[in-house]
């Protein structure tokens, strides 16, 4: 995948993240996941498909002590465990990067809407893309821990 085509998922993801909860997440290198392996990377997760001129999804995958700080300082609680409350924080932090994103690959040529965020969580959960092509992860890393973006498109103009 081209980065100009990473680059808004990533523009997304930090704006997201430092507009709702004040985080500053670092984006490391990108990679490819091995291919039929649908293990989340986090302990909590949502994915949300793409339709457009191509398909393809979007999936967020925290670690717990991540997304528990991440949920403290949006909600303003002081949570100490995942919960329905955080679970739904996640599909709507999914649902909003996407957008940001999808704003970003319109001045790329691109065109899509998105469906509903799906959340998984539980050790070893499965993150299932809506299209059987690579998945192109990005990890990132802030001072209360690990999380990450998973894309994945039919494209072949995000392939190149």
């Amino acid at each position: 995948m081209k980065i100009e085509y990473i680059q808004p998922f990533i523009n997304a993801t930090r704006k997201v993240l430092g507009t709702m909860a004040n985080i500053d997440s670092k984006p490391m290198k990108p990679y490819l996941k091995e291919s039929q392996n649908y293990k989340a990377l986090g302990d909590i997760s949502s994915i949300i498909d793409l339709k457009g001129e191509c398909r393809g999804s979007i999936g967020l995958s925290f670690s717990t002590n991540c997304i528990l700080t991440v949920a403290n300082q949006m909600l303003g609680e002081n949570f100490k465990e995942l919960d329905d409350e955080i679970a739904d924080m996640v599909g709507e932090l999914v649902n909003m990067i996407s957008g940001d994103a999808r704003r970003q690959l319109v001045k790329l040529g691109f065109s899509f809407s998105a469906g509903i965020p799906k959340i998984r969580q539980g050790v070893d959960h499965e993150l299932k893309h809506s299209v059987n092509e690579r998945v192109i992860v990005i990890p990132f890393n802030t001072s209360a821990g690990e999380f990450y973006i998973e894309t994945c498109f039919d494209s072949r103009k995000f392939l190149e």
